[in-house]
């Protein structure tokens, strides 16, 4: 399997990177321009596989048109249009057939399918109950009220909200227990409103009343969970003058709180009307508590942080980290403790609920190796360590296409050596 070597010969970080937008983004308002009918420009649209795999299967229906015979589409290992396709299909008069990847034939997507079926859909598993691959035999959709239980992934409760314009009666979403990753439900939420949804959401309830998107020109913020990586490289630096063109203090995105979370790091960042600039500054914590339940994406990152400067951590709210990729938290406590780390996982047997890390003797030799899992997160997380180690060694690094296509191109720009 192909692997690069990632080294630094220097401790500082300095430069300017142009981060890649945001996928999340891009790919809810791909759906809400499909569902409106009406083409429309959007701007600094992701280039991820992610968003490029949807494109191509949101074009591939249009050129389908009405057709008696099954659709296949493949969506390889992108979660996030498994199930924003699984809704917008069961409304889009056809046959169609979604597969993926076989870890995607591993990642529960019951939760969303049971509630497409109260609302009138017709779709059948294949293989695994409670699993893709999904028959889907597109129709109009008649219930107005669901029931779904967001503690495993905020996708179903976002893929359900994007048709709900489109449902004669309007759509009524009742959550029950506690949602994970609530500022995707947000930006959803957000985004829906902007292009002329109405929608209003309480504590336990979110309504959609009927009606249709209004098709408006719109511009896509650069990805703020591709910037936790970059702080992660800034508290590993000695200097640091790093700035990330286009990130803004007002953003839809939950992962905006990073500031917040690495001034506990030493790292400053300061907003202007281009975007933010990291500088260090001589503080830092001992040990470092985190609930990751809302901000998923840059946990990983914030993890290895710690593990790099050799403080503990507990960090809870990270069982859906189980379901992505690949089961990130094995694949975290497998690589941090190559650094020396005791990691500990706590659950209830079957849901790791929080995972804590203990410093023994952290070490950094040169040449130490890291799997990527064929996770991107994972790969970008473990990229950093080169600060402290000189050099290390990644395993399938290309998996960083699924988000961030040019991280290793703007690694070498800040002056890391790739080869």
């Amino acid at each position: 399997m192909k692997s690069i070597v990632v080294s630094k010969s220097g401790k500082e970080l300095r430069g300017v990177i142009h981060l890649p937008a945001s996928k999340s983004i891009s790919n809810r308002v791909l759906i809400i321009k499909a569902l409106s009918g009406v083409d429309f420009e959007i701007g600094n649209l992701s280039v991820a596989d992610d968003t490029e795999m949807l494109q191509k299967c949101l074009s591939a229906m249009v050129q389908a048109g009405l057709q008696k015979k099954v659709r296949e589409f493949d969506v390889g290992n992108a979660g996030t249009v498994m199930r924003f396709l699984t809704a917008y299909l069961a409304m889009r008069e056809g046959k169609w057939v979604l597969t993926g990847s076989e870890r995607m034939k591993q990642r529960p997507i019951g939760i969303l399918v049971d509630a497409m079926k109260h609302l009138g859909a017709s779709v059948e598993y294949l293989s695994k109950p409670g699993y893709p691959p999904l028959l889907i035999n597109g129709k109009a959709l008649h219930g107005k009220d669901v029931t779904v239980d967001p503690g495993i992934s905020s996708q179903f409760t976002t893929a359900l909200l994007l048709i709900g314009p489109y449902l004669p009666d309007g759509l009524t979403v009742h959550l029950k227990g506690n949602a994970v990753s609530q500022p995707y439900i947000d930006m959803t939420i957000r985004l829906m409103r902007l292009f002329g949804a109405s929608v209003k959401k309480g504590k336990t309830r979110i309504h959609v009343k009927p009606g249709k998107y209004m098709p408006a020109d719109y511009t896509v913020e650069p990805d703020w969970s591709s910037a936790a990586f970059w702080y992660e490289a800034a508290v590993f630096a000695d200097e640091v003058d790093l700035e990330l063109p286009g990130l803004k203090f007002d953003s839809i995105q939950g992962d905006a709180v990073l500031p917040a979370i690495y001034q506990n790091f030493g790292i400053r960042t300061e907003f202007s009307d281009k975007g933010i600039r990291l500088t260090k500054v001589n503080t830092r914590v001992d040990g470092f508590y985190f609930d990751f339940s809302d901000y998923p994406d840059i946990a990983q990152a914030v993890i290895t942080t710690c593990a790099g400067i050799g403080i503990r951590g507990r960090f809870e709210g990270v069982q859906s980290l189980q379901i992505k990729e690949t089961d990130r938290l094995r694949a975290l406590q497998s690589e941090i403790e190559k650094l020396g780390f005791a990691v500990s996982m706590h659950g209830d047997g079957h849901t790791v609920s929080a995972i804590e890390i203990l410093p023994k003797k952290p070490v950094f030799p040169a040449g130490l190796t890291f799997e990527s899992y064929n996770d991107h997160r994972t790969a970008m997380a473990m990229a950093p360590i080169a600060l402290k180690s000189g050099s290390l060694k990644i395993i399938n690094p290309d998996v960083v296409v699924k988000s961030y296509p040019q991280f290793w191109n703007h690694l070498r720009d800040v002056g890391f050596e790739i080869h």
